[in-house]
Formats: C-alpha cells, structure tokens, sequence
C-alpha cells in the first residue's frame, strides 16, 4: 500500500469474508439500528444484502449522474457527499459513515490521493467513520494511472474513523478464498473484530499459505503481477475494441475486472423492467452480465462486463452478446413500426424481425 511508515500488526484484524464491511457494520459497536450509511451509487450490490441481513442500518444513496454537467460521467465529488448529507439529515437520520470504495465497484474509477483526501476531510467535518474498501487496489492495469492507498499518505485526516479494508480474492485472482483484512489505528474497533473471530475467523491452514504467499515478493513484484496487468490490458483492449465496432458507449478506465457500458439505446423504453428484460435475454442464451440495478444505478439501462477470461471464452461471449444486442435493437424497431402499421395492416410484409 505504500505507506511511509511501518504498519503496526496489531491494528490488522484479518476475517472471513473477504467483504468484512458487514462485520464493521454489524459486528463493532460503529453503528445501531437506527443509524444510516452514506454510499454512493451504483454500488456493489451484495453490500445492500449483506447490511439488511445483520441489521436495520439504512443504506442512503448517494447518487451520481450518468450525465452530468462539467464532469465525468458517475464522478464521485465532495459537493454530492454534503448534498446527500443535508438531504438525509432533513429526513431525520442519524448519519455515522460513509463507504469509500477505492478502485471502485462497478465503474472501475480510480480516486486520486487528492480526491480522497477531499472524502476523507468531509467525513472528519460531520464525524462520519470513513470505511474504505480497496479491495480492487493492484487491479490497475493502465501503465500512466498509479493507485494511492489512503495508508500511503502522510498523515489521514481523522485515523480514529478511517477504516481500510482488503482481500485476496480479487488482487490474486483467488475467487473462493475468503481472506479478508480490516486495518484500524481505532483499538476499540480492532478489540470488537478479534472478538469475532469464532463466527468470521479465517482457517489457520488457509492463514498459513497466504502467510506464504505474500512472502514471496520476487514471484509477486516480479512475474505475478506484471503479467496478469499485462493479460488484463489485452483483455480490456479486446473488449473495448468490441463495444466500439458496435457503437457501445462505455466507461474508460483504467482498474477493475469489468467495463460499465451504456446499454440505454437497446431498451424500448427508458424502465428498469426493460433492463430487467434485457439481462433476461442475455441470460436465457448463456450471457451473464450484470445489470444496473443490481448495483442501485439511478438510470436503466447500464451494465457492467466483467472481461477478464480467456481469449477464447471473450470472443464466444462477445460474438454471442452482440448478437442478442443486435436482435434487440431490431425489435424495438419493429415495435416503433407497429405503431404506425397496427394489426392487420402489421409491418410484417417490410420487415420479418427475428425473435428470442
């Protein structure tokens, strides 16, 4: 993580799973029932399920626009944070965190140090617990993007209430192995973790080959991570090169398994049930994408495409979603035609569409 000084092994509580945000959640005093979270949207679906699981603490969206004014698409800023800080207070809730996911789940953003410090700084202005999640951190694969943990600055803004999380699932490319680790300068929060380590505890052989593992720093610096950064740039290069030849607007960036594609133009009608009706067909013919309002987007029609397979698997899935993509966007076109042509004078005899 690049932190300018030792990081103290004391204040590391390692869990199971890797997504310990419902423990920190849940598990540490931090937050009651009553109390809510700020988390900005689309968001990483599973967060939503695993916090109403545990508890009643209220998830308050944050939501970023898909089309914004003088910025990026989705981009995250310090003025949408106390915005949606003055709206959830006017509501009467109780706000005592914010989730900060560092590089992000779906959109792939990658925060700058200046950027984080800036979410950080808000946190300690309304004395939120700041929970940041990196567990994507050496998923960047753009050789000009460099990722800044927040351990590697000089100094956090309030270290009491900031909380860092990481796994080895994603960074390792280990899906199934459930390590997880909270670092926390706030005792307290560390003491109330280790408590919980009967019902979340890591196994002590699972412990022990991660131990050697990530001792292993040659294989690791050396040949592990270049080459997967170098497999994923060709990935990433293959996809995107796929979504332009079909006109696919998409988000460019630079870290993640995934791409966050703009899909709106294959929906009859700007809904969620349309969308809904979309991942339903990719589904039905062996595509898995996952849709936006998996991840809470405010507008239909995004989805997120993981592209770090094989070559060979890319271009069966790429082939097949285009396809279905395609169809799609003939139907709704012949449905626009029936407008204009109902039964019995049907569009039929100028154009004979292809049904899923």
């Amino acid at each position: 993580c690049g932190s300018p000084r030792p990081l103290r092994a004391d204040n590391v509580s390692e869990l199971s799973p890797p997504q310990p945000l419902v423990v920190l959640y849940n598990g540490s005093s931090l937050l009651y029932i009553p109390d809510a979270i700020l988390i900005p949207t689309p968001f990483y679906g599973v967060i939503a399920e695993d916090v109403h699981l545990y508890s009643g603490v209220r998830l308050f969206h944050v939501h970023l626009d898909c089309e914004p004014t003088g910025s990026r698409p989705f981009h995250l800023t310090v003025d949408k944070l106390e915005e949606a800080m003055r709206k959830a207070i006017s509501e009467g809730l109780n706000v005592r965190a914010v989730v900060l996911v560092n590089p992000h789940n779906p959109l792939a953003d990658v925060y700058s140090p200046q950027e984080m410090t800036g979410f950080l700084e808000f946190a300690k202005r309304h004395k939120l617990h700041a929970i940041v999640d990196e567990v994507y951190m050496l998923t960047v694969f753009e050789d000009t993007v460099t990722f800044h943990s927040v351990l590697s600055m000089d100094s956090l803004p309030d270290p009491q209430r900031t909380h860092v999380m990481w796994g080895m699932s994603k960074d390792f490319a280990m899906a199934g192995v459930r390590v997880g680790t909270v670092y926390s300068d706030n005792r307290d929060l560390v003491e109330a973790l280790d408590k919980l380590g009967m019902f979340h505890g890591v196994p002590g052989p699972i412990q022990h080959q991660m131990a050697i593992l990530l001792q292993d720093k040659d294989w690791i610096n050396g040949k592990f991570l270049p080459e997967n950064r170098l497999r994923m740039q060709a990935a990433h290069r293959y996809m995107t090169g796929e979504l332009q030849s079909l006109g696919v607007p998409y988000l460019h960036r630079p870290a993640g398994f995934y791409i966050w594609a703009d899909l709106r133009k294959y929906l009859y009608e700007p809904s969620f049930a349309e969308e809904l009706s979309l991942w339903r067909c990719f589904l039905r013919h062996k595509v898995v994408l996952s849709c936006g309002q998996a991840f809470h987007c405010s507008t239909p029609g995004w989805f997120r495409i993981v592209f770090t397979d094989r070559q060979q698997h890319l271009t069966l899935g790429t082939f097949s979603c285009f396809s279905l993509l395609m169809i799609a966007g003939e139907e709704n076109r012949y449905r626009e035609m029936l407008i204009f042509f109902p039964p019995p004078f049907s569009a039929c005899s100028l154009f004979c569409p292809v049904f899923l």
